[in-house]
């Protein structure tokens, strides 16, 4: 592939017949799907090889200069593919498989297994025990969505005081709790 020369984005190779019927046949598959933002930069490019300017494209396409400049470096660098809508990948896991096997393990075995006095998870021990045997820190809003990744759903136990009278407590949720809920019926407009 050459490059494009001064003044222009987009090469020679990259405006053949065969590379524009590709890029029609673009533009037919995004307007099938439904997909705005392939259609655009399909439209813009070859707006740009039919000699458009990229401020009347820009105008026409209701976007700015500089998306047009980036979609025809795009096209320019990867042709077709660099057009296409992709979701980013994101960072690389800051554990393996091994790793999340590991804390899974130790996740099930539960706190009293691992060295804590708890007989129940917190984030903040999850987190410790993360750091501590693979030296890699998670931020504590990171880790529910990291257990949520093993398989685990974050649960609370209910809060029930000693003492309470668990005949009394049925009563109360059974029948005060419901006639103090209950609202007035609506009367109907004639």
């Amino acid at each position: 592939m050459g490059r494009s020369r001064t003044g222009e984005a987009v090469s020679a190779g990259r405006r053949t017949l065969a590379a524009r019927k590709r890029l029609s046949e673009f533009i037919v598959s995004a307007t099938k799907k439904g997909d705005l933002d392939e259609w655009r930069r399909g439209r813009a490019v070859a707006g740009y090889i039919d000699g458009g300017r990229v401020v009347e494209i820009a105008a026409e396409l209701c976007v700015t200069r500089g998306s047009v400049n980036r979609w025809l470096q795009w096209y320019e660098a990867n042709g077709i593919e660099g057009l296409r809508t992709r979701i980013a990948s994101g960072p690389d896991p800051k554990l393996s498989e091994t790793q999340c096997a590991v804390l899974t393990k130790l996740i099930e075995d539960g706190p009293v297994t691992a060295g804590y006095s708890s007989g129940v998870w917190t984030g903040q021990m999850i987190g410790d025990i993360i750091e501590q045997r693979f030296g890699v820190r998670y931020h504590n809003h990171s880790v529910p969505r990291l257990l949520h990744q093993l398989g685990f759903s974050v649960q609370r136990p209910r809060k029930r005081l000693a003492k309470a009278d668990l005949a009394a407590l049925a009563y109360w949720l059974r029948e005060r709790l419901p006639a103090i809920k209950k609202k007035p019926q609506r009367v109907a407009a004639s």
